[in-house]
C-alpha cells in the first residue's frame, strides 16, 4: 500500500527525467544542427571565396603573360637596338683608330717641317749673318772710298769786298764763300777743319794785303790751338800777298784753322785773293 503511495511520485520523477534528457537531446540535435548550418555556411563562402580567389589568379596569370609577352618583344628590340649600338660603336672605334693613325702620321710630318724649317732658320741666320757682315764690309769701304775722298777750298768773303783787322789779338779767320768741301770736313760757319779719318793732309793759305806803313798782312795756320806755319807781308805801300803750306799727319777729330796776326791787316773781294785749302793725300 506504501508502495503504491510512493508510486505515483516516482512515475513524476521519471516523467521529469526523460524530459530532461528529451530536451538535452533536443538542444543537442538543435546545436548539432546549427552548427552543421554554418558549416555548410562556411563551406559554401570558402567555395566562393575559392572561385573568386582563382578567377583573380587568372586574372593576373594573364596580365603577367601580356606583360611579359611585352617585355619579351622589347627585350628583342634591345637585343637589336644593342646590337647595332655595338657594331657602330666597332666602326667608331676603328674611325677613331684610323684617325689616331693619321694624327700620328701628321704629327710626324709636322715635327719633320719643324726640323726643317729650324734647320731653315739657322741656315737663314747664316746668311744674313754673312751678308749683314757683307753689308757691313760695303759701308766700311763705301765710308773709307767717301772718307778717302776729302778736300776743301775757301775764300775769305762771301760777296763783296773789305778789310779785316786790325787786331790787338790773334783772331779766327773765318772762310764764308766754298768753292768744294768734298767729304764736308771744313765747316763755313766756324772756320775749322775737323779730319774725318787717320792719315795725312796737305794745307795751302794765301793771304792778300793792302801795304800800309804801319800794319802788315798775316795769317798763321793752327792745329789744335799749337801754331805750325806763317804767311806774313809787310809792305808801306801797294797791296802784297804772301803764302804758305804744310803737310800734316792727322788723328781722326784734329781740327785745322788759320788765325789772322794781331795788328795786321787782310783784304779780300769778290777775286778771291784770300784763300785757304787742303785735301787728305792718303789714309794711315
Amino acid at each position: 500500500m506504501e508502495m503504491t503511495r510512493y508510486f505515483p511520485a516516482l512515475f513524476l520523477i521519471c516523467s521529469l527525467s526523460m524530459a530532461q534528457l528529451q530536451a538535452a537531446d533536443d538542444n543537442e540535435i538543435i546545436s548539432h544542427l546549427r552548427q552543421t548550418e554554418s558549416q555548410a555556411a562556411d563551406a559554401g563562402n570558402l567555395s566562393d571565396n575559392q572561385q573568386t580567389c582563382a578567377q583573380d589568379i587568372n586574372a593576373v596569370l594573364r596580365e603577367m603573360s601580356s606583360s611579359l609577352a611585352g617585355l619579351k618583344v622589347e627585350m628583342r628590340y634591345l637585343q637589336r637596338d644593342y646590337e647595332e649600338k655595338t657594331k657602330e660603336l666597332e666602326l667608331l672605334k676603328q674611325l677613331y683608330q684610323a684617325q689616331t693613325k693619321e694624327v700620328e702620321v701628321q704629327k710626324e710630318e709636322l715635327d719633320k717641317l719643324k726640323q726643317q724649317h729650324q734647320a731653315h732658320a739657322e741656315e737663314l741666320l747664316r746668311v744674313q749673318t754673312r751678308a749683314n757682315g757683307t753689308e757691313q764690309q760695303v759701308e766700311a769701304l763705301r765710308t773709307e772710298g767717301e772718307v778717302k775722298r776729302v778736300a776743301f777750298s775757301a775764300s775769305l768773303l762771301d760777296s763783296g769786298g773789305g778789310e779785316f783787322g786790325p787786331f790787338n789779338t790773334h783772331t779766327t779767320l773765318v772762310f764764308r764763300h766754298v768753292v768744294s768741301n768734298i767729304g764736308n770736313a771744313y765747316n763755313k760757319n766756324t772756320g775749322f777743319f775737323t779730319a774725318p779719318v787717320r792719315g795725312v793732309y796737305h794745307f795751302e793759305f794765301y793771304i792778300y794785303g793792302p801795304g800800309h806803313a804801319s800794319y802788315p798782312s798775316g795769317a798763321v795756320l793752327t792745329k789744335n790751338g799749337e801754331h805750325i806755319v806763317i804767311a806774313y807781308e809787310h809792305q808801306p805801300s801797294d797791296a802784297a800777298k804772301s803764302a804758305n803750306g804744310v803737310t800734316l799727319l792727322l788723328e781722326v777729330g784734329d781740327v785745322v784753322f788759320l788765325r789772322q796776326w794781331q795788328n795786321s791787316r787782310i783784304y779780300d773781294n769778290q777775286n778771291r785773293h784770300t784763300t785757304f785749302s787742303g785735301p787728305l793725300l792718303f789714309t794711315m
